[in-house]
């Protein structure tokens, strides 16, 4: 029998050094919009492409080092670069058409207006009777 031996610390730089992450977010709600701030430092907004669809909003882009130097000898490099992608299920319904984005001091702040709510609809159900003495 072999044993596995699990090392969470490899697992850690394995995921620091992948290429690609997953930015963490904020979801607040104020009076009239709710709003989602993720921080995105060093990311040029060119980069960034944000879309909403059936309340779920995407956040994508990749952060580009136009300068980096494979030969370096680091002792430690945790600055990311690659890839990002992040989705979150919006806890309103918002108007889509009206989402905003503002970026200042490293913060991507996306403003989404509260729809009005949409009351169900009720549906009267017609009872017919068939004559079955045919």
């Amino acid at each position: 029998m072999h044993l596995i031996q699990y090392d969470p610390f490899a697992e850690m730089e394995k995921m620091f050094n992948s290429q690609s992450f997953s930015p963490a977010l904020d979801v607040y709600e104020e009076k009239d919009s709710v709003i989602v701030e993720t921080s995105l430092a060093g990311v040029d907004t060119k980069n960034v492409d944000i879309s909403v669809q059936k309340s779920v909003l995407t956040i994508q882009g990749e952060n580009k080092k136009e300068h980096e130097i494979d030969d370096k000898n680091y002792y430690r490099k945790e600055i990311r670069s690659g890839s990002f992608y992040r989705q979150v299920a919006l806890p309103v319904p918002v108007k889509e058409q009206e989402i905003k984005a503002e970026f200042s001091d490293g913060v991507l702040k996306i403003i989404c207006p509260k729809a009005e709510a949409v009351e169900p609809k009720k549906i009267t159900i017609e009872v017919i009777n068939k004559d079955k003495s045919r």
